[in-house]
C-alpha cells in the first residue's frame, strides 16, 4: 500500500507493490521458471505434458505455443513469455519452445549481471548490439532455397515434426511429402516473389485408421453430405456452382398478412410458391452445373427439383470452405441467381460423397491447378489426431518460411553455437561494460545444443567443450548435436536444416521480451489482482540453476 507525505494512502486498501531489485528479480524468476516448464520439450527426444483444464479435458503435446496457452498463467511477466510463444507461432508456425527456453536463459544471464552491479540499461543496449549482430550473421550462416527443392523442403519439414509423437519413425517422411505437395501446390509468383497463404491450406481431422493413412486432397474436402438421397452421390467431370443466396422464399421483414379464405386459394398460393422454387433451380440447371454449393439455405421443394435435374448439392458450407471451392475450382462465388452462367462454373475432375470415420463428407478432387488443398489427418485416437494436426501445422509453417524467405540454417543447435562462438568476438569489438551483456547473450544461445544434450542423456559439458573447439575450426559451422547417432556431428550432413526465418523470429522475439521485462523496476498490481510474490530474498524456489 502507497503512502505519501502525511500518511495519505495512493492506492487502494488491497493493492501490492514491488519496487526495484525486487520487482527485476521478481519478473526474472518468473519467466525463467516459465522457460523451465517447456524446457523438456525441445528436441526430437524431447518429452511430452499433460494439461488437465477445469472441465477435465485432457492435451497432451510437447508444442510450446500449445502448453503455455493451456497454462493459464496468471503473473503478468508469464504471460509475457506466453506472448513470445504465440508470436512465433502465428509468423513462422515452428520455434515456439527455442524462443522461449531462449528468452528464459536471457534473463537468467542477466540476473547474474544485475548482482555484478551491472545497470539494466547496460544490459539492455549490450542485449541490442548483439540480437542486431546475430540477424547479420544468420544471414551470412544462411544457404538459399527455393521452392522447386523439394528435398531440401522435406528435410525442413521433417525437423520441423521430429519433435511430435507422430514423428518418430517412418510416419514424419511420409507426413513431409504431402505437406511440402500442399505448400508447392498453392504457391503462387506474385512480382518475382512467392507467396503462399497458409489458409489455402485446410486440415480436417478425423479419428480411426491409422497416421500413415493421412491424405493430401488435391481440391477441397467439405465437411458437408448430399442434402437429398435421390441425388447422385459421384459426379465426373463436374462443373461447380458456388452460390451465395439461399433456395428459400425469402421472408420480408416487413409485417404482412395473406387472407385464404378457401381451399383453392390455399393451393394456389402453395403452387406460386412452389413456382418460384422451381425458377430458381432452373437457372442453375441453365448454367450447366451438375454440382452446387449453397452457402445458405436451401427449401424441401428446391431440393426435390435439383435432385430430378441430377445436381448433387450441399448446403449451409462455411464461407471459409467457399473460398477455398472458389481457389480449388476456378468458379466464382455468385450473390444473385440472375448472374450465374457457366462463366461463373467451377471445374472438378470428381466430386463425390464418402463415409470417414462414420459421416459423410464430400471430396471435391482431381482439380486442374487447384490453389487450395486439403490434408485430411487421421489417428487412432483424438489425442494423437490433435498431435499430428499440431506437428502437420508445425511443418506448413516451417516449410512456407524457408520459402518465402529464401533461406536455411542447420538445426540440432549448430547455428546457436555458430552465433555464440561470432559473438563472443565481437564482444571483444565493442569493449565496455555492454561487452559483458554480449557475452552472456552468446552463453544464452548454448542453451539449445545443452538442452538437446541433456534431453539424449549425454553429458552436456563435454558435448558443449567439444562443439566450442569444432566452431572454432575453419569448416565446423554445422557442427551441433546428433540427437539419434548421440554424439556431435555435421548437421549437414545428416540432413538436420531448418527455415532461416525460424531463428530469426525466435531471437527478436526473446530479445525484445527480455529487454522489456529488465525495463520494469516497480510492479503495482491493483486491488482484485492475484498477489505477486515478494522478490526481496532472492530467485529461491524458482528453480534457477
Amino acid at each position: 500500500m502507497a503512502q505519501i507525505q502525511g500518511g495519505q494512502q495512493v492506492l487502494p486498501e488491497g493493492s501490492n507493490r514491488v519496487l526495484g531489485r525486487d520487482a527485476q528479480r521478481t519478473n526474472i524468476a518468473v519467466g525463467y521458471a516459465v522457460a523451465q516448464i517447456v524446457k523438456t520439450t525441445l528436441g526430437p527426444r524431447g518429452m511430452d505434458k499433460m494439461m488437465v483444464s477445469e472441465m477435465g479435458d485432457i492435451i497432451i503435446t510437447n508444442d510450446g505455443a500449445t502448453i503455455l496457452k493451456e497454462m493459464n498463467i496468471e503473473h503478468p511477466a508469464g504471460k509475457m513469455m506466453v506472448e513470445i510463444a504465440k508470436t512465433q507461432d502465428s509468423e513462422v508456425g515452428d520455434g515456439t519452445t527455442t524462443s522461449v527456453v531462449i528468452a528464459g536463459e536471457l534473463l537468467r544471464k542477466a540476473a547474474d549481471l544485475l548482482d555484478s552491479d551491472i545497470h539494466a540499461s547496460t544490459i539492455i543496449n549490450g542485449y541490442k548490439f548483439a540480437t542486431a549482430r546475430a540477424m547479420l550473421e544468420l544471414q551470412a550462416i544462411g544457404e538459399p532455397i527455393k521452392v522447386s527443392d523439394t528435398e531440401n523442403l522435406e528435410k525442413i519439414a521433417s525437423v520441423a515434426m521430429g519433435s511430435k509423437t507422430v514423428g518418430v519413425g517412418t510416419g514424419k517422411d511420409v507426413l513431409a511429402k504431402l505437406v511440402v505437395s500442399a505448400v508447392k501446390q498453392v504457391a503462387e509468383q506474385r512480382d518475382g516473389k512467392t507467396i503462399i497463404d497458409k489458409d489455402y491450406i485446410k486440415l480436417e481431422k478425423k479419428k480411426g485408421g491409422d497416421v500413415l493413412q493421412t491424405q493430401l486432397i488435391n481440391g477441397v474436402l467439405v465437411d458437408k453430405e448430399i442434402v437429398h438421397p435421390g441425388m447422385p452421390k459421384t459426379v465426373s467431370n463436374a462443373k461447380v456452382a458456388l452460390l451465395d443466396v439461399a433456395l428459400e422464399i425469402e421472408k420480408t421483414e416487413v409485417d404482412a398478412r395473406i387472407n385464404i379464405s378457401s381451399p383453392e386459394q390455399m393451393t394456389a398460393f402453395l403452387d406460386q410458391e412452389e413456382k418460384m422454387l422451381k425458377t430458381m433451380v432452373d437457372k442453375v440447371v441453365k448454367s450447366g452445373a451438375n454440382v452446387l454449393f449453397c452457402q445458405k439455405g436451401i427449401d424441401d421443394v428446391a431440393q426435390h427439383y435439383l435432385s430430378k435435374a441430377g445436381v448433387l448439392t450441399c448446403r449451409r458450407v462455411k464461407k471459409s470452405d467457399m473460398e477455398k471451392l472458389a481457389k480449388a475450382t476456378g468458379g466464382r462465388m455468385v450473390t444473385t441467381l440472375d448472374d450465374l452462367s457457366d462463366k461463373d462454373l467451377g471445374h472438378a475432375g470428381s466430386v463425390q460423397e464418402k463415409k470417414v470415420a462414420g459421416e459423410q463428407m464430400t471430396f471435391v478432387e482431381q482439380c486442374k491447378d487447384p490453389k487450395a488443398v486439403t490434408i485430411l489427418v487421421r489417428g487412432s485416437t483424438d489425442h494423437i489426431v490433435d498431435e499430428a494436426e499440431r506437428a502437420i501445422v508445425d511443418a506448413i509453417g516451417a516449410t512456407t518460411s524457408a520459402v518465402e524467405d529464401g533461406k536455411y540454417v542447420t538445426g540440432g543447435g549448430s547455428t546457436e553455437m555458430e552465433l555464440a562462438t561470432r559473438l563472443r568476438k565481437y564482444a571483444v569489438e565493442v569493449g565496455g561494460r555492454e561487452q559483458l551483456a554480449i557475452q552472456a547473450y552468446a552463453d544464452a544461445l548454448e542453451v539449445i545444443p545443452k538442452t538437446l544434450t541433456e534431453s539424449t542423456g549425454l553429458d552436456a559439458i563435454d558435448t558443449l567443450v567439444d562443439l566450442r573447439h569444432k566452431h572454432e575450426q575453419k569448416d565446423g559451422k554445422y557442427y551441433g548435436v546428433d540427437i539419434y547417432g548421440l554424439k556431435v556431428g555435421d548437421m549437414k550432413a545428416i540432413n538436420v536444416i531448418e527455415p532461416l526465418k525460424v531463428k530469426k523470429q525466435a531471437l527478436q522475439s526473446a530479445s525484445e521480451v527480455t529487454e522489456m521485462i529488465l525495463r520494469i523496476d516497480d510492479i503495482i498490481a491493483s486491488r482484485g489482482r492475484p498477489q505477486m510474490p515478494q522478490g526481496g530474498g532472492g530467485m529461491g524456489g524458482m528453480g534457477m540453476e
